[in-house]
């Protein structure tokens, strides 16, 4: 485990974009968001960028800030600018020994979840499953607040039904905290960098997919082996994730039924990632607990960060 310095709150932050670009209006006001939080944030060299079809810039440039980022010693924190798509075509040239040798809190989730879980794999480094710059500080009532803070300052986070949770399956589990965008987990398979989720509490969550897709994707993990000896499953809010003229609940019974076999917990709704208001920051690298025998909880079992 590779845990990250604390982030004061007047810390500088470097703004990238490692995948899609984003809308100049929307970067400016997240980033207005963020330095109304006191933070001295800064936009990478290429992260206001435009490069066709749909980058932020060439592979080599989006690759330079990320280096840029964890190298620079002024910056304490790390936040993406959006998804999108183009985060894979950095994968084989990051430099794990930098990033090993400066360790500080990466914000990002959808198309990010490929980077975030190849350095958790790696190098042990906690990841941060949380807000974007254009995606959610750019928006009222797009950042949860206390996980946020929480997250960032040494304290444990905890989440429960005012975030959202559901309980599917009633149950309790501990297990190291993981996961991310499922299209995207699953799309690394047969790769280098597919995700080692054997053993986790596992977080999954992902926008715009029908409940047979979703069926495809978690089959596509269970044949992988992607699901073996996993604690406890929480999914997301799962955003417009439904069939016009379906069941309302069609993607809860698509799930129980994908998982049937499985005994332990299952939760659904965590507003975390691709969410429709107050984006949850989830931790992931450390352990926790989930709780649903009673009130749905999910209770970190200690902090992301190091206190400095």
């Amino acid at each position: 485990m590779l845990k990250p310095p604390a982030v004061a709150p007047d810390a500088r932050i470097a703004v990238i974009a490692p995948a899609s670009s984003s809308k100049p209006e929307r970067l400016a006001r997240g980033m207005e968001a963020l330095r109304a939080r006191g933070y001295d944030a800064e936009f990478g060299r290429y992260a206001q960028g435009r490069l066709a079809p749909y980058f932020s810039g060439t592979a080599e440039e989006r690759l330079a800030d990320l280096h840029a980022a964890f190298a620079d010693s002024e910056v304490h924190a790390i936040f993406c600018t959006r998804g999108g798509y183009g985060s894979n075509y950095l994968m084989e040239d990051i430099d794990l020994d930098l990033i090993r040798d400066n360790p500080k809190p990466f914000f990002g989730y959808s198309d990010l979840t490929a980077v975030q879980t190849w350095l958790l794999d790696e190098l042990g480094l906690i990841s941060f499953h949380g807000p974007m710059v254009a995606a959610d500080f750019a928006v009222d009532d797009g950042v949860h607040d206390a996980s946020l803070d929480a997250a960032l300052d040494g304290d444990a986070v905890t989440a429960g039904a005012a975030e959202g949770l559901r309980i599917l399956k009633p149950g309790r589990a501990k297990g190291t905290v993981y996961g991310g965008c499922l299209s995207i987990l699953t799309s690394s398979l047969g790769t280098r960098f597919a995700p080692q989720t054997e053993g986790k509490l596992l977080f999954l969550e992902d926008v715009g997919t029908k409940p047979y897709q979703v069926d495809r994707m978690l089959r596509q993990m269970v044949l992988a082996g992607k699901f073996d000896g996993v604690t406890g499953f929480v999914f997301g809010e799962m955003l417009e994730c439904a069939s016009s003229g379906a069941s309302p609940d069609l993607l809860e019974q698509v799930i129980l039924r994908v998982l049937d076999w499985f005994d332990g917990p299952i939760a659904i709704g965590l507003r975390s990632g691709h969410v429709s208001r107050g984006n949850v920051t989830l931790p992931f690298g450390i352990d926790a607990e989930l709780n649903l025998e009673e009130e749905p909880v999910l209770s970190y079992l200690e902090p992301a960060v190091q206190a400095e």
